[in-house]
């Protein structure tokens, strides 16, 4: 009987994510951005939590364009900080725009999407888990990448917000193999 990743529950906003979007391999680089920032600002709450409010955050920060992003200062922050539709975290709100201007520098010298999809060779990592007891929080791959995100200016991106991005980003299906979503995750790849 196929059984689907425990973590989603039955919350439908939470299953839609799982079934639709959780693991499938996502080659944009703005869409790679939007879900590191979100996941950074997950750090401490619950992934539902943003997800509930990721169509505010898109909104308040203008479709995720690292362009725009990049470009705010003080005015922004403090705009951001009286938005009651996403988290209102200083530090949070700060990162999300020096990350941008991180980004940019990446997207610049080799492309934002070419930096990530490179640690696994351009193709995600099989799993093949079987319970989600043995779904690790961060590996060695996450350290490493966790690294040379903040080595070229991110926040918010430590090991285990990069491995959680990793598996919704697709670079590691780290779907059960009971989950009638792994197979055809794989296929994606």
């Amino acid at each position: 009987m196929a059984e689907r990743c425990a973590w989603c529950g039955t919350e439908p906003i939470y299953v839609d994510y799982h079934d639709t979007e959780w693991g499938a391999p996502e080659r944009d680089p703005r869409a790679l951005w939007e879900k590191l920032v979100l996941d950074g600002f997950q750090a401490g709450l619950s992934w539902l939590t943003i997800l509930k409010k990721r169509d505010n955050f898109r909104a308040a920060f203008e479709g995720f364009h690292p362009e725009t992003v990049a470009l705010w200062g003080e005015a922004d922050v403090a705009r951001l900080l009286t938005d009651s539709g996403i988290v209102r975290s200083r530090a949070k709100i700060e990162a999300t725009i020096g990350n941008a201007r991180a980004y940019l520098a990446i997207a610049e010298r080799e492309g934002f999407d070419h930096f990530l999809w490179r640690y696994v060779e351009g193709a995600p990592l099989q799993n093949r888990f079987r319970a989600m007891a043995e779904v690790p929080a961060s590996t060695p791959l996450s350290e490493r990448i966790s690294k040379d995100l903040k080595r070229a200016g991110f926040r918010f991106c430590g090991p285990t917000i990069t491995y959680a991005f990793m598996q919704a980003v697709g670079m590691v299906n780290d779907h059960i193999v009971t989950c009638p979503a792994h197979d055809r995750v794989a296929r994606l790849a």
